[in-house]
């Protein structure tokens, strides 16, 4: 649900604001780019749930015997792991042992591996979407490391 916060929480500012850039802007004069409940922050934790599932869909989809137990671990290990503590670390793994099968997922889905592979067009639209949300923080000096 927190994610949801955070997308609420851009709209809203997206309603004072007009670009990405005025957002991390204006945090930048208050000193509150990292601060809780801020645009910039928000910003940057929704580019972290983009990332995630970008890299979870590329796992899924990279091979046939992978399930999404494999896919979950890997995109996590890969996006989230350096910025979480142990404890959200641990109750994720635990989490992970609870995930559909590949099966129940695209039937849910309605879905297959050939249709979702045509249709999968978010693994390359988002990759523009993550860079540019990244590089407004570089160009201002600000670490993406946290």
């Amino acid at each position: 649900m927190e994610g949801l916060n955070q997308v609420g929480n851009l709209v809203e500012a997206s309603k004072r604001f007009a670009t990405l850039e005025n957002i991390v802007d204006a945090d930048v004069c208050n000193g509150t780019v990292k601060k809780q409940r801020s645009p910039s922050r928000d910003l940057r934790r929704v580019r972290q749930g983009l990332h995630l599932v970008r890299a979870l869909f590329e796992q899924f989809l990279s091979s046939k015997g992978y399930t999404l137990r494999n896919a979950a671990s890997t995109a996590y290990a890969q996006v989230c792991t350096p910025y979480h503590t142990w404890a959200v670390r641990t109750a994720v793994s635990a989490g992970m042992h609870t995930p559909p099968s590949r099966e129940q997922l695209w039937l849910k889905l309605n879905e297959t591996d050939h249709s979702a592979k045509k249709k999968m067009r978010y693994i390359k639209a988002s990759r523009p979407l993550i860079d540019y949300i990244d590089k407004l923080y570089i160009s201002r000096k600000i670490s993406l490391d946290w």
